[in-house]
């Protein structure tokens, strides 16, 4: 193998609906981007288990962290509607319709719900990255960090706050656009007010973009497990998740940090992911 210019690599992409529509591939020619962590347990989940954690892409809606854990999509099955996977929930339906070419791959979500619904979305992405990894977002984009992260930061954690907020690359001082190498750390922050980022992989590159024409939040969410979580038996996971709203959790969403519905009931959004490689076989 040599290596080339950059070069645009068509991205495939396998779902179970079955199985809370989970993403179960995404692959670029050779390169599967998708981390996977079998567990049988994963197939027989009812809505309000506890989150397990299979790898692939789940997901989340109408919340991240918080009740439902991982919100109330992954553990449902999904059906087909023509070309259009559906899911009902007790207080929303959320419809996804995937295609692929030569460009990329673009997945539309619209979720239909109540007017006022107040909802979080993410595309919890985990990725199967090197240690050698890199994300990319716009330089000084504003980063919120949780309290999990308050022992790895530069300065004590301020007195009952629910996050701080510092500049990318390392808000706070923690450096966050290293994917690596495994530190026994796990720390998640999100993005907000940043709709595009890129991950680089070696001679590889995966690019997200979220757009709408609602005025809802947009933001990536960051979950940078280096052999951290869990407490008893840690692996490493990498999530690069773009979301609707500004916070993991839902109940904790203050205005502005969720998606709302509007009065006509229906909120729509998209998801673009391009690969890039310059390797040449």
């Amino acid at each position: 193998m040599v290596s080339g210019p950059p070069a645009t690599v068509p991205l495939t992409v396998r779902t179970d609906p079955a199985h809370g529509g989970r993403w179960t591939s995404l692959r670029a020619g050779e390169r599967e981007w998708l981390w996977h962590r079998p567990d049988p347990a994963r197939a027989t989940v009812r809505p309000g288990d506890a989150f397990v954690d299979a790898g692939g892409l789940e997901e989340c809606v109408p919340t991240v962290r918080g009740t439902p854990d991982h919100g109330d999509a992954w553990s449902r099955p999904w059906h087909r509607d023509g070309d259009t996977d559906v899911l009902r929930c007790p207080d929303f339906e959320l419809r996804r319709r995937i295609r692929s070419g030569a460009g990329g791959l673009r997945a539309r979500y619209e979720l239909r719900a109540a007017p006022g619904y107040r909802f979080l979305w993410a595309a919890h992405a985990l990725l199967d990255v090197t240690p050698d990894a890199h994300l990319h977002a716009p330089h000084g984009a504003s980063a919120r960090l949780f309290p999990e992260a308050a022992g790895l930061l530069d300065r004590p954690w301020p007195g009952g706050a629910h996050h701080v907020t510092g500049g990318w690359p390392a808000p706070q001082g923690l450096r966050l656009d290293r994917l690596g190498p495994d530190d026994g750390t796990a720390v998640g922050a999100i993005l907000t007010d940043c709709a595009n980022v890129t991950v680089t992989d070696g001679p590889d590159t995966l690019s997200l973009s979220l757009r709408t024409d609602a005025d809802v939040p947009l933001s990536v969410a960051l979950w940078r497990n280096l052999r951290g979580f869990p407490a008893s038996a840690p692996y490493r996971s990498i999530g690069v998740e773009p979301m609707l709203g500004s916070v993991f959790d839902l109940a904790t969403a203050a205005p502005g940090d969720a998606a709302t519905v509007p009065a006509a009931g229906t909120l729509s959004w998209q998801l673009d992911l391009t690969a890039t490689s310059t390797r040449i076989l």
